[in-house]
């Protein structure tokens, strides 16, 4: 192969690698999986594309490389969950932090690495729900096969012909895996979350109400955000805690070391979320805490998912590695004893 043929399919291949890391974490519920199953897929296109024979697209050919990838990661039997899945809720006045190790949890991921930009709003709008937590970790029920239909039927929009063709295997056999998978997915009643939206002004109010609630420590005027059955998660800790009362209690006890915190904006899996930084011990700036994503519904937040595992999700998400400064404003205003 010459260096331009080369050069000429190595920017063909890149044109799809945020959509295929979309697929590829959908399937495997894990960010940093996803691109790793997206560059094993690369490598192995690069590898074989000179018998590459054109019967189908070069994305129908990379789809069915990146499906054979994932298929062979989740036939090691590990399968990324919420601690909702895991355990039952836990109580703030007798809560114990069990950390559990990798391979565990649902991880966040960043709209950019699996959203493809410039698509239409209605476009994107199904793009980001089918990258929230709640579903993708409703995916994780699904035998592997049965998640690849679901996928590409339901999120992708192929036709029944085409998976078959992809997963080398009937169309009567990829209607009976979309619709086991449709009662599945059902059974687990996804609860259903508002995707991030700058132009819905109404959100964009809560969020700030929540910024400040959240920075000032004001614990009632938060829980005031909640839904009543609002959902507070920690991983690497299986712990999750429901219902305003519970929150609010959680926050004034053992989670009081987030008081004077700062908060910095950005993306995860189509929904709101911050990058928390609470103060350094020695006073000299704040250090990162957590990566809070949103779950919102009907003008109220239903679910902080708060994933501490900082040195990995930091650098992913590109929030600063720290912030300088005092507490400031922000400190103790409004708190709620």
């Amino acid at each position: 192969m010459t260096d331009t043929a080369t050069t000429d399919l190595d920017q063909r291949l890149e044109e799809y690698r945020v959509e295929l890391t979309g697929y590829c974490y959908r399937m495997l519920g894990s960010s940093f999986e996803a691109e790793d199953a997206v560059q094993e897929t690369m490598v192995r296109a690069w590898r074989s594309h000179d018998r590459f024979e054109g019967r189908s697209s070069l994305r129908s050919w990379l789809y069915r490389i990146a499906t054979n990838v994932c298929l062979d990661l989740l036939n090691a039997g590990n399968r990324r969950a919420r601690p909702m899945d895991l355990t039952q809720p836990g109580t703030a006045a007798t809560a114990v932090l069990q950390e559990r190790a990798e391979p565990t949890w649902l991880e966040p991921v960043p709209d950019g690495r699996v959203l493809p930009g410039g698509a239409d709003p209605a476009e994107t709008a199904v793009a980001r729900e089918s990258v929230r937590l709640a579903f993708v970790a409703a995916l994780q029920h699904l035998p592997p096969k049965q998640r690849a239909v679901l996928i590409l039927r339901e999120v992708l929009a192929w036709k029944a012909s085409e998976c078959a063709e992809l997963l080398e295997t009937s169309v009567a056999s990829v209607n009976s895996a979309l619709q086991r998978a449709r009662s599945t997915l059902a059974a687990t009643e996804v609860k259903a979350s508002d995707p991030v939206n700058e132009m819905d002004e109404e959100q964009r109010k809560l969020l700030d109400r929540y910024v400040r609630a959240f920075e000032g420590y004001d614990m009632k005027e938060l829980a005031a955000l909640l839904h009543e059955d609002a959902v507070l998660s920690m991983p690497p800790f299986d712990l999750w805690l429901v219902g305003q009362a519970e929150i609010e209690a959680w926050m004034l006890g053992t989670g009081s070391g987030c008081r004077g915190s700062r908060l910095v904006p950005t993306v995860a899996n189509g929904m709101p979320a911050f990058a928390q930084y609470r103060r350094a011990e020695n006073g000299d700036g704040f250090e990162p805490w957590a990566l809070q994503v949103l779950e919102i519904s009907e003008g109220r937040i239903t679910g902080l998912n708060s994933f501490l595992d900082t040195a990995r999700w930091f650098p992913l998400f590109g929030v600063p590695e720290r912030l300088e400064g005092e507490a400031g404003s922000t400190e103790q205003t409004g708190e709620t004893q």
